[in-house]
């Protein structure tokens, strides 16, 4: 298994009237990546600068070994992406998208594409303005890992998709993994679902800056929100609080460290984390001084 970083950010910097993005990362080889904000928070900033498609203005960036703006075709055949905006037109049916997907890639596995296009129920010569969310979306994401990709990059896949068409998705991406363990993938997401079950790592941005990033698992096994009153805030141990909210009841506290409050504090309640109560307590609570 190759042990070089699919992704690594340094630093990187991007300017823009009323926000500024300065973002360090580093994606582990053969993992899924979450990147989890709010709307304008950073998130597709980030990946565009990872594809190469904005010019950062400091910083170091470095996909599979290379500095992305110096990918040459042949580099870019490693890359798999979707974005909400492939630049399809909506006239052209998957006929013409396999044509496309051909010439690109020389590595584009027609058996394959053309197998799932029939199990997603993808007609060949039907107009894609005439397809719906949920079908251009699985498009997309066939387009993205029918050509062998190392990395792909994957932004907000599942938006405005049903239970149904996410769980399909969600399964084209696990089989996608399960072919090659050296294969990296960078999602943004809203869905913590989504996240929970797909994710190896999240990394939470806030306001063009990464707040944390941290193994799924260890946000599952270890976190927790500690739900307080003023009196049993004030006499609190802090030492493993990371951010607070002020509530109507008190305060709810983001710990990483749930066991021992439990242990340590019987009496207040200590609800399990999950990335949805992670993600809002990381973006909009406050940290401690």
């Amino acid at each position: 298994m190759t042990t070089q970083h699919p992704v690594t950010l340094n630093n990187l910097t991007k300017h823009y009237d009323g926000f500024d993005l300065n973002v360090s990362m580093t994606l582990p080889s053969g993992t899924v990546t979450g990147l989890v904000g709010r709307n304008g928070s950073g998130k597709t900033t980030t990946l565009k600068a990872i594809l190469g498609l904005i010019k950062p203005d400091g910083g170091e960036i470095t996909v599979l070994g290379k500095n992305p703006r110096e990918f040459t075709a042949r580099d870019k055949e490693d890359l798999g992406v979707m974005m909400t905006n492939l630049g399809l037109k909506g006239t052209i049916t998957v006929t013409t998208v396999i044509a496309m997907l051909r010439a690109m890639y020389s590595s584009f596995d027609e058996e394959f594409f053309l197998r799932q296009c029939k199990e997603q129920h993808l007609p060949l010569k039907k107009k894609l303005q005439e397809f719906s969310t949920g079908m251009k979306a699985k498009l997309y994401v066939l387009i993205a890992i029918s050509h062998n990709a190392k990395l792909l990059i994957l932004d907000e896949p599942t938006a405005g998709l049903d239970v149904v068409s996410r769980t399909e998705m969600l399964d084209l991406l696990r089989e996608f993994l399960a072919q090659d363990s050296d294969r990296s993938v960078l999602i943004s997401s809203h869905i913590s679902t989504d996240l929970e079950g797909l994710c190896d790592n999240i990394c939470f941005i806030s306001d063009g800056q990464i707040a944390l990033c941290e193994d799924t698992d260890v946000i599952l096994d270890q976190y927790g929100i500690l739900k307080v009153s003023e009196t049993d805030f004030e006499s609190l141990d802090h030492s493993h609080i990371l951010t607070t909210r002020r509530e109507s009841y008190g305060y709810s506290c983001l710990t990483d460290e749930r066991q021992y409050y439990i242990e340590n504090y019987p009496s207040i309640v200590v609800e399990n984390g999950s990335i949805d109560n992670v993600a809002i307590q990381i973006l909009t609570g406050r940290k401690l001084s």
